[in-house]
């Protein structure tokens, strides 16, 4: 079936869909995108939810543009690092690495099940990435199916909205609840978000206390820096290096900057789309989800 024949529909969620539209999807070139956000403390002006929130915003540009179907947002993921203090009620809710895995793995097998053969995964939270690429490789190893994975997100690599953001490189504007991600929920939801508990206050990450000067730190990236290198990596809770949660500087934030990051996003993902639909992914194999009970 032609792309251009494909339904005009309210809602490209596959929760919202019917069987019939459903296989119609299959039909056509049976892509599917799968958004994987998460749930953990972003500091005292932006939700927790803030991870989640980017891909909902991204793929339901994306998804009636591209006419493509997409199942419901994972609201959680890997972010035991995020748990911060017992009854700090910091809102962190993560799951451990083996059930990330699982539930990406139950997911992706059920929808190879139903005839879908090229998977997106969007990836709304870095440490997400720490459990997904052995359940991916598996799957294609296994299915023969492409799979590939969007990080519309920011930190160390601005890329498409490195001219919307003003911050400079000390600023860290693409981390956590910084310049980017504050924009982006002002875009969603401004009531969402709260700049005054803040009282013009933001700083970077820092390498915590208990490290030898020696060793420092300037952002919430895995490494820290030693010697003006950074081959080391220096196992540490989100608290240790930033105390507030926040890293950088989210007061240059605006609305107008999130819902032009959000739009270049989904832009960028209906471009990408379109390349894949000329990918000949041939016979699928092992469809059938025989061990799908326990």
């Amino acid at each position: 079936m032609p792309v251009d024949e494909l339904p005009d529909l309210p809602s490209y969620c596959l929760a919202d869909m019917a069987w019939p539209d459903i296989q119609r999807f299959v039909e056509a070139d049976g892509i599917c995108l799968v958004p994987l956000g998460s749930q953990e403390s972003h500091g005292p002006a932006v939700p927790v939810g803030c991870d989640t929130y980017h891909c909902v915003e991204t793929v339901e540009r994306a998804a009636p543009v591209a006419r493509v179907p997409y199942t419901p947002t994972i609201p959680f993921g890997y972010s035991p690092h995020h748990l911060r203090g017992v009854g700090e009620g910091s809102g962190t809710v993560t799951l451990r690495a083996s059930t990330c895995q699982a539930v990406y793995y139950d997911v992706l097998r059920s929808l190879i099940h139903q005839g879908f053969s090229k998977l997106v995964v969007i990836n709304g939270h870095a440490s997400n990435t720490k459990t997904f690429d052995p359940v991916l490789r598996k799957i294609r190893d296994e299915h023969g199916v492409l799979i590939a994975i969007y990080h519309p997100y920011g930190e160390r690599y601005l890329g498409i909205m490195e001219d919307v953001l003003e911050s400079p490189r000390e600023e860290t504007p693409g981390w956590h609840a910084a310049e980017q991600e504050t924009s982006q929920m002002l875009a969603h939801d401004e009531r969402l978000v709260h700049l005054d508990r803040l009282n013009g206050f933001w700083e970077p990450a820092r390498a915590p206390e208990w490290m030898p000067s020696a060793i420092t730190k300037w952002d919430g990236g895995n490494v820290v820096t030693f010697q003006d290198y950074e081959y080391f990596h220096v196992v540490m809770e989100h608290a240790d290096f930033a105390p507030t949660a926040v890293i950088g500087n989210p007061h240059r934030a605006t609305a107008q900057k999130g819902r032009e990051i959000y739009d270049r996003f989904g832009g960028h993902l209906v471009d990408f789309i379109a390349e894949l639909r000329k990918i000949d992914v041939g016979d699928v194999r092992d469809r059938e989800f025989r061990n799908r009970a326990l």
